[in-house]
């Protein structure tokens, strides 16, 4: 099966497996920490894309008001079982609007890449202009388009109802341009049969100085290590960062 959107669909009920060995807790904990030494004690809170809901849980559990956007109603509908006191919204995260607006914005797991054009990633940041208060904190992960290797992949196991699964991820860059790919294989074996899905998803491939330049008229941006259990400032060198970013005052 080939499906640009195969993983969201009928594959959603495989994708918290398939991140299993992702820390919500303490990526979730480390996003509150900086939006607390940054943008101050308020406590509500918007997740992007926000998948099946994990990292709003943390959040509720460490006293925010969180909501969820993402695009993916078989995702939301998991999102709302986990979370079900949150309302969750099925909006593109590049052109969406809220009521009211947030202390806080989150956008984890690359999820920002998602964005897929250098145009639709501008959009999406004015969309978090106008969802943040002043002196609102948006915080996400990204990963710089000149430093991708493309032979680097990243592979886990795991066991779930009688299948043994294997999942593969990595992103490829051809050097030139706006768009990269993220390129996602799953592996299920069940009772010795095999079956492969294979996903190539579009994404937006920009540099930590675009991506800086692109935020910096509306926040102050820190770029950070990527690292959540600790705050440390990004080495120049490292691939992936943590980008916070804090509303300026209108």
């Amino acid at each position: 099966m080939h499906s640009s959107n195969a993983l969201y669909t009928d594959l959603s009920g495989y994708y918290d497996l398939m991140c299993a060995d992702i820390d919500y807790q303490t990526q979730s904990q480390s996003a509150g920490r900086l939006h607390q030494f940054f943008g101050g004690d308020g406590r509500t809170h918007l997740d992007l894309a926000c998948g099946t809901g994990p990292h709003i849980r943390h959040f509720l559990d460490a006293g925010y008001q969180s909501s969820g956007l993402d695009l993916n109603q078989p995702m939301l509908d998991k999102a709302q079982l986990r979370c079900p006191e949150v309302s969750f919204m099925q909006q593109n995260m590049c052109d969406f609007e809220l009521a009211e607006p947030v202390d806080l914005i989150t956008c984890f797991l690359y999820s920002i890449h998602y964005s897929a054009s250098i145009d639709n990633l501008k959009a999406c940041i004015n969309s978090v202009v106008k969802a943040l208060k002043p002196g609102g904190v948006f915080c996400f992960n990204a990963v710089d388009k000149d430093k991708i290797d493309n032979n680097s992949y990243v592979r886990h196991k795991a066991v779930f109802d009688q299948s043994h699964f294997v999942f593969e991820s990595g992103w490829n860059y051809s050097g030139q341009g706006e768009k990269q790919t993220l390129n996602l294989s799953i592996e299920k074996t069940t009772a010795g049969q095999t079956q492969v899905w294979q996903d190539q998803h579009p994404m937006v491939a920009v540099s930590f100085p675009q991506l800086e330049l692109l935020l910096s008229p509306n926040f102050e941006v820190h770029i950070l290590e990527h690292n959540y259990e600790k705050i440390a400032s990004w080495d120049k060198e490292a691939g992936n960062a943590l980008f916070l970013c804090v509303k300026r005052p209108v």
